[in-house]
């Protein structure tokens, strides 16, 4: 038995990293797969996500999502019930950086980043929770969320105010979830990743803050998108069937250490 068998899950940001990596366990593990995402070709070039899934015999979908939009959201949710049926996984992702201080950041940078890490994620939170209300338990479950959140809503991420703060609210945002909606049998979880080896371009994959990155954490290396997916599949499936409002981090022992 595969552990996601006929489930439907919706991963925004799947087009490339994490998102991705989580999009194509989902699937291996036997659910149909919405890719929401600015863009279909990955920043890590080859196959998009849903050509990757859809050639191993699995069943995905892409749709061109801006979740800082609410109409985008409600149709993309509306969409994915009316193929699948229901919405039984909600992975939000999707997140955007600017690498700037608080006296950097312009008010423009600013609304962006908010727009899409706490404002686009309350948008999927609200219309996946609806969408869930609306739908029959499985397995005492209506839905499940995972968002994404960030060591760096645990710690100040040095150099980017508002990327910390937006995932700090995320945190905050899940444990809110959970306690409002326990009774409504729906599940809500985030995970926290460490230092993940992405495409992703800027000072993420800086020389100097990789080698600060890998002196930091205890485990012998950094991270991959797949730690994080292995733990996405644990979230979304019926194995997690008493864990709720947990920030699950994933950063080989930095916030142990």
């Amino acid at each position: 038995m595969t552990l996601l068998a006929g489930k439907t899950a919706i991963v925004t940001g799947a087009g490339s990293g994490i998102g991705r990596a989580i999009a194509l366990k989902f699937a291996a593990e036997g659910a149909n797969i919405v890719v929401a995402d600015m863009v279909e070709q990955p920043i890590e070039g080859g196959k998009s996500t849903v050509e990757l899934i859809r050639s191993a015999g699995g069943n995905a979908v892409y749709m061109k999502t801006d979740i800082s939009d609410w109409s985008a959201v409600d149709v993309l949710v509306g969409v994915t019930v009316a193929q699948f049926g229901r919405l039984d996984v909600m992975v939000n992702n999707a997140a955007i950086y600017t690498s700037t201080n608080l006296i950097e950041t312009t008010p423009d940078q600013w609304n962006r980043v908010i727009g899409v890490n706490l404002t686009g994620f309350f948008y999927c939170n609200k219309r996946a929770v609806m969408q869930m209300l609306a739908q029959a338990p499985v397995s005492d479950v209506r839905g499940r969320i995972i968002n994404i959140s960030s060591q760096h809503g645990m710690v100040a991420c040095p150099g980017d105010f508002p990327y910390s703060v937006s995932k700090g609210g995320v945190v905050q945002m899940t444990r809110q979830i959970a306690v409002d909606h326990a009774d409504d049998l729906i599940v809500c979880n985030a995970i926290a990743p460490g230092k993940i080896i992405t495409g992703k371009p800027g000072v993420a994959n800086d020389p100097d803050a990789l080698d600060y990155s890998r002196r930091r954490t205890p485990w012998p290396r950094l991270g991959h998108p797949n730690d994080v997916a292995g733990t996405a599949l644990f979230l979304a499936s019926d194995m997690a069937s008493y864990v709720t409002g947990i920030n699950l981090m994933v950063d080989g022992g930095w916030m142990a250490g």
